[in-house]
């Protein structure tokens, strides 16, 4: 097997998002617009609220891609123009195929609204290739208990598998094409190999902590992101005499190769098909929330 490497360090950025609530962006930014077919990687606080302080996304339109939600603390109420609704509590994850184009929300719950507390988590946008952007929209809910957990022999890493395989454990969630979403903790000490397809594009984002990655043992602390070399897996370790566990996030999957367009909430193939995504939704065509 081939170890891969990383090949880029890239630090987070600062921004606001949606209603006003800030994340650290890794990616779209200067020097690195996405990572094929990765489109986006948002990380939410850890920002704590006091009773009613609480930020989201009030209605807004995707179209072309997937966004995949996941709470580490909070609580978060959805709804959407085809009348789904539902809520996210910690360790949850979300995942939305925006397809045709969908109106959706994302805010703090009443009850988050009403006590304040901390929200913390994550979103993803996925790409879709041509040939499914337009086919219907689609929502998988899948609870934290439902959430796949491996353990490694000595008890110091552990993984939440949202989507492919980690420590011989395979995700629930189905996805359009193979994905890698795993949440490794790994206390002092601890290492592993991730298996990596060689086929697959794939980056590696620290959440806390300072990992030691890849086969050139290259060192990245919380909000920095690396991208990979080809190869078959990626070698994970906490030094022996860290002071704390590492998170992070480990993203992969097969690039899509295809032109990409892009405006705010719509990713399409071509300048004409943003157009008609504009006009459909000034139009009503994807709907609007029922309140």
């Amino acid at each position: 097997m081939q170890k891969r490497k990383i090949i880029q360090v890239v630090n987070a950025i600062r921004t606001l998002e949606g209603g006003g609530f800030p994340v650290r962006r890794p990616f779209p930014i200067a020097g690195l617009l996405d990572v094929d077919p990765f489109l986006l990687l948002d990380h939410l606080g850890p920002v704590n609220w006091g009773p009613g302080e609480g930020i989201g996304a009030p209605d807004h339109p995707h179209r072309g891609f997937e966004t995949v939600t996941y709470l580490l603390s909070g609580e978060i109420e959805h709804k959407d123009s085809a009348g789904h609704s539902g809520k996210l509590a910690p360790g949850d994850v979300q995942w939305m195929t925006a397809g045709s184009g969908v109106v959706h929300s994302e805010l703090p719950s009443e009850s988050f609204m009403r006590d304040g507390g901390t929200m913390h988590g994550f979103q993803v946008w996925i790409n879709l290739p041509a040939k499914d952007k337009m086919i219907s929209p689609r929502y998988q809910e899948i609870p934290a208990s439902d959430i796949p957990v491996a353990h490694d022999e000595d008890g110091l890493v552990s993984v939440r598998v949202i989507a492919g395989k980690a420590l011989g454990i395979e995700a629930v969630i189905d996805t359009h094409t193979p994905i890698i979403y795993l949440h490794y903790t790994l206390h002092p000490g601890g290492s592993v190999e991730q298996e990596i397809p060689s086929d697959h594009n794939a980056l590696v984002y620290v959440v806390s902590g300072e990992a030691t990655l890849g086969i050139n043992k290259k060192k990245l602390s919380e909000g920095q992101l690396g991208t990979m070399s080809t190869g078959d897996s990626l070698l994970l370790k906490n030094a022996d005499n860290a002071s704390q566990p590492v998170e992070l996030l480990i993203l992969a999957g097969i690039p899509i190769g295809e032109s990409l367009v892009r405006h705010g909430p719509f990713v399409m193939n071509t300048d004409e098909e943003i157009r008609q995504a504009i006009e459909d939704y000034r139009t009503g065509k994807m709907g609007v929330i029922e309140q």
